[in-house]
Formats: structure tokens, C-alpha cells, sequence
């Protein structure tokens, strides 16, 4: 079909929508419009620029097997193995969650917090790709970030993320299990930060959610125990120990947790002032929580 009448990069495109709308892509036309993209190496909008140029016929054999993959439900992400988050481009694979556009408010109030306190050192848990360390780091060079991932899979994928973003020097990456990976390196109370995307889905209902999540996103990533809490309920209980007085914590949240993660905070002795930030959609996203801990110089009197 292609070799007999494609010559232009605008009939690949309205050809490729209409073979991702025959496999029930909802968004076919962005889809489409993203697989030509990366293809030539352009972005979306230089490519709507471009539609009368020619286009190689040996393009068609890649994209019709994107194609085939996307119509399994494999993620976009995953096919053309980036996606763009907080203006940065990041490799992603199977073995790391994708990133939402969602925890961009983890990143946006974690610099809010940093840039009224003059940098600082930072702990991002469950750094996954390192969406979020890596964010931070970019905007922010006075600061320093430790980012940890129980997954040495992961952790592979987020260095080279920090390498390609050019903040590799300032991150440190390290591997075990939330603040695990912390223990006998002296870091108590040396935190300005703690921000954390963690698992917060319930078990039950993670084989429930869209096949391109259940089937291919690592549920590592997304099962947050019995009732969604228990990687939130870990978080929240060891901070106040790596957290400066003062310093604030910042985890993700899913819809309807809200009320549960305040509950957890009232019980944990060295946190307060608990708040609900919400998304752009108007859903309870992240919670945050000082460290109401006394410094060791005020706790002596001096």
C-alpha cells in the first residue's frame, strides 16, 4: 500500500491514524502524530511543518509494527522508548513506571519549597526513571539529591536519565528498599527534602486498571499493598529521622487517600502541619508535612 501511492509524510500520517483507529487507540491522531515524530527525529509541531516533504518507504515496516505492539496495548512510552516530562526528555522501558504529567506537582512544589530555603540536600524514594530527581536537579543546580530505588533495574534506567540531562554529577543513586539504602552512611536529620511517588495502588485493584498499566508497567510500581498505604505508611513513619527540623516531606497520593494519609500523619510524633495539594484536575495529589523535630542545639538549650 505504502510503496504505490506514498510519497508524502501527511498521507503516512493519515494512513497511520487510520490503522491506530482501527486497533481502538483512543488518542490515534496524537499517537500518530508522536510515532512520525520520533521517527524523523522532530518534534510533534516541526512535523506539522514537514507534511508535504517526502518520506522514506522503508519507515512503513517500523511503523506498522508499531502499530501491531500498540495494538496489544503495549504503552506509546514503551514503543518509542522516551517520554517527556517536566520539559525533559526520558527513556523509559518496562522495567520503570511512565511518568504522569500529574507528578509534575511533586517536582513544582518540592523547587517552590527549596527555593525559599536556598537549596539544600534532597531524597527522592522510589526514583523509578528519576523523573523527579532529575527535574529537581535541572532546576535547581545548587542542589544536592540522593535517589533511591529498590529495583537495580530501575536505577540503571535513571542514571542514564541523569547523564542525558547533564545533572549526573549531582545526583547519587543508590539501591534498597525506601530509606533502606540510607542506613549506616550517617545521613539522620539531613534532609531540606524527602519527596517520593511511591506505590499507592490497592492490590485488588491494580489486575483492574487499563491493560496498557496492568499489563506492561511494572507492578512494583503500583501495588501499594493490601489498602493502597503501605509504602505511604512506611514514609511517613521513618522521615521525621532523616528530615531537618523544619524540612518538609512530600509523597503522591491516589484519588481518595487524602484522609487516610492525614490520619497516618496525626500518629507519627516529629511531623505536622499536614496540607493537600491538588492537581490541575482538582484531585488531592500530594501531601505535605514538616518536621517538627527540635534541632539538637535547641533540645541542649543552646
Amino acid at each position: 500500500m505504502y510503496a504505490d501511492g506514498f510519497r508524502r509524510t501527511g498521507d503516512a500520517f493519515l494512513w497511520l491514524k487510520e490503522r491506530l483507529e482501527e486497533v481502538s487507540v483512543e488518542e490515534a491522531e496524537r499517537e500518530a502524530l508522536f510515532m512520525l515524530a520520533h521517527l524523523g527525529g522532530a518534534g510533534p509541531s516541526e512535523l506539522l511543518a514537514r507534511l508535504d516533504e517526502p518520506l522514506d518507504a522503508a519507515c512503513i515496516e517500523v511503523l506498522n509494527g508499531w502499530v501491531e505492539r500498540r495494538a496489544r496495548h503495549e504503552p506509546l512510552q514503551y514503543i518509542l522508548g522516551s517520554t517527556e516530562f517536566w520539559s525533559l526528555e526520558f527513556r523509559v522501558t518496562p522495567d520503570v513506571l511512565i511518568p504522569r504529567p500529574e507528578t509534575e506537582l511533586l517536582v513544582e512544589e518540592g523547587i517552590r519549597f527549596l527555593r525559599d530555603h536556598t537549596g539544600g540536600l534532597v531524597l527522592d524514594l522510589c526514583t523509578g526513571c528519576g523523573c523527579v530527581a532529575v527535574s529537581i536537579a535541572r532546576e535547581l543546580p545548587e542542589a544536592s539529591v540522593l535517589a533511591t530505588d529498590v529495583s537495580a533495574a530501575a536505577l540503571d534506567i535513571a542514571r542514564e536519565n541523569a547523564r542525558s540531562n547533564d545533572v549526573a554529577e549531582r545526583i547519587v543513586f543508590l539501591e534498597g528498599d525506601l530509606f533502606d539504602a540510607l542506613e549506616g552512611r550517617g545521613l539522620d536529620a539531613s534532609f531540606d527534602l524527602i519527596v517520593s511517588n511511591p506505590p499507592y495502588i490497592a492490590s485488588s485493584d491494580v489486575d483492574v486498571l487499563q491493560p496498557e498499566v496492568s499489563l506492561y508497567e511494572p507492578r512494583s510500581a503500583l501495588d501499594g499493598g493490601e489498602d493502597g498505604l503501605s509504602f505511604i505508611r512506611r514514609i511517613v513513619e521513618d522521615a521525621p529521622r532523616f528530615l531537618r527540623p523544619g524540612g518538609l516531606l512530600l509523597v503522591e497520593i491516589g484519588n481518595g487517600q487524602a484522609e487516610d494519609v492525614g490520619r497516618l500523619l496525626e500518629g507519627v510524633e516529629g511531623l505536622g502541619g499536614f496540607e493537600v495539594r491538588k492537581d490541575y484536575s482538582g484531585a488531592d495529589r500530594v501531601v505535605a508535612a514538616r518536621c517538627t523535630r527540635p534541632s539538637q542545639r535547641a533540645a541542649y538549650g543552646l
